[in-house]
């Protein structure tokens, strides 16, 4: 879970340091070098590309579109889904603009359960 007003880097280090995991240990899981993974973890550098941070959710099975949105992405697919209907989707989207987090959930809830009829 991200702690209040927690930058990337800062979220990914307390989540390492909480697994126990040393820095040259998630480096290689994720498949970039410790001393980068230091500089993010630092926010000296911006958080990585999209397929590192799936693989840093991964390791600690946190949501990633919620990590993805910590680092100011937004995941690929949806540019797919998007895509598919354009019009209908920027429609709902411009909706939602202004609402609750809890609404925007109950909404997706119902979608949900519309779409699984």
């Amino acid at each position: 879970m991200i702690k209040g007003n927690e930058l990337f880097g800062a979220h990914i280090r307390r989540l390492r340091e909480e697994h126990d995991l040393g820095l040259r240990e998630m480096a290689k899981m994720i498949g970039v070098s410790p001393t980068y993974l230091s500089k993010v973890e630092r926010d000296e550098f911006a958080p990585p590309a999209e397929d590192k941070v799936r693989a840093i959710a991964e390791v600690f099975g946190s949501d990633i579109d919620e990590l993805l949105a910590l680092a100011g992405r937004v995941s690929s697919d949806l540019t797919d889904i998007i895509r598919q209907h354009p019009v209908e989707l920027s429609a709902l989207l411009r909706t939602a603009q202004g609402m609750s987090s809890v609404e925007i959930a109950a909404l997706a809830k119902k979608a949900r359960r519309t779409k699984d009829g």
